[in-house]
């Protein structure tokens, strides 16, 4: 009888090693919010919207967030680099993806708590193939997350330079990503400033 096809892998990729430049360099991952470090909450949106296994991307006070955060179960990915920008963390995070049997990588960011399990989950769903590339979109302006089919990740990560991660790959193949419109479910702030510090609970 033939086998049942597989449930595709589609792991998690926190971006979690922002220094937090602009609010004082408290870094983002150690942001308190409902009561616990922000990267913790940034995980169990990743898991409940269906993605394993996780993969963090530490940086700025990469220490303290092992010591300080419950990241149990989850795949922590040093990047020394990450002052070069978000996209030397995407890179050790694909890097790091690169020998599990991950069909996907769906990329969040830690910074962004308006963006829950259901925008997740849907974007998630948008998987077809090791070649899927798909983005959540906010009124028809693309966001985060965003999902990387495994072929691709080789030529993402080889364009990913400075703070613009996978901006130029994402422009260059516009014609195959697919926008999946997630205004309806979710907010798309960041953490970037003391002002900002509001959208926190």
């Amino acid at each position: 009888m033939a086998q049942p096809p597989r449930e595709p892998a589609v792991a998690g990729l926190l971006l979690a090693a922002g220094g937090g430049r602009r609010l004082g360099g408290r870094p983002k991952a150690l942001l308190e919010h409902r009561g616990r470090p922000l990267v913790e909450h940034a995980v169990r949106v990743l898991r409940e919207g269906g993605c394993g296994p996780v993969h963090v991307v530490l940086g700025a006070a990469a220490d303290r967030v092992r010591k300080e955060a419950d990241l149990s179960g989850c795949v922590l990915v040093d990047n020394p680099e990450w002052e070069e920008g978000m996209s030397s963390s995407l890179r050790a995070g694909l890097e790091s993806l690169a020998t599990t049997a991950a069909d996907a990588a769906l990329v969040s960011l830690v910074d962004q708590p308006g963006i829950g399990a259901a925008a997740v989950a849907r974007v998630r769903a948008a998987y077809r193939s090791r070649d899927s590339l798909a983005a959540a979109a906010y009124r028809g302006e693309r966001g985060h997350p965003v999902l990387f089919g495994a072929h691709r990740w080789k030529d993402i990560a080889a364009s990913a330079v400075g703070d613009r991660g996978a901006r130029a790959y994402l422009k260059a193949h516009e014609s195959s990503l697919v926008l999946i419109e997630c205004g309806d479910i979710a907010e798309a702030y960041d953490i970037d400033t003391a002002e900002d510090l509001a959208h926190l609970e």
